[in-house]
C-alpha cells in the first residue's frame, strides 16, 4: 500500500503512543490525523452518529493548528463523552480551520489519551501530498 492510500499508522514509541498521519491535502491531513487519534482512544464499530461539534481555529502556523485541531477534539472527547469519527472540513489553511465533527456516545474505551505534544512534530510535503508523526501523550 502506498502512502497516498494510508491515512495513518501506528508508530514505535519508547513511552508514549505514535502515529505516522498522510493526506494527499491539508484538509485530508486534518482528517486522518483525527481519525488517527480515535483509533487510539476508542473502537466504535459502526455506530449511529449522535453529535455534532463546529470547531472554528486560528493558530500561528501549521503545526500549531494541528496539534490545536487535535487537543480540541479531545477536549470534546473528554467533556462529553463521545468520540467523533467522521469530519466535514468546511475551510483550512496552514493556520485556520473551519470544520465539523461528527461523533457518537457507543464506543469502547482503547487507549486513553492525556495530551497532543509537539515532540518532534514537522510536517513533511511529500510527492503524495503531506506526512507527519504526532506523538500523544497516554
Amino acid at each position: 500500500m502506498t502512502s497516498a492510500l494510508l491515512r495513518f499508522e501506528e508508530v514505535e514509541h519508547v513511552a508514549d503512543a505514535a502515529l505516522r498521519v498522510y493526506g494527499r491535502d491539508w484538509g485530508e491531513l486534518l482528517v486522518n490525523a483525527a481519525l488517527g487519534m480515535f483509533s487510539l482512544i476508542a473502537h466504535w464499530d459502526d455506530a449511529p452518529l449522535s453529535t455534532r461539534h463546529h470547531i472554528s481555529l486560528t493558530s500561528v502556523d501549521s503545526e500549531t493548528l494541528l496539534v490545536d485541531w487535535l487537543g480540541e477534539l479531545l477536549y470534546f472527547h473528554e467533556m462529553e463523552g463521545e468520540v467523533y469519527v467522521e469530519f466535514e472540513i468546511l475551510g483550512a489553511s496552514q493556520t485556520s480551520l473551519q470544520a465539523i465533527a461528527k461523533g457518537t456516545d457507543q464506543w469502547r474505551p482503547g487507549t486513553a489519551i492525556k495530551a497532543v505534544t509537539f515532540n518532534d512534530l514537522q510536517i513533511a510535503t511529500t510527492n503524495a501530498g503531506f506526512a507527519v508523526t504526532i506523538v500523544f501523550d497516554i
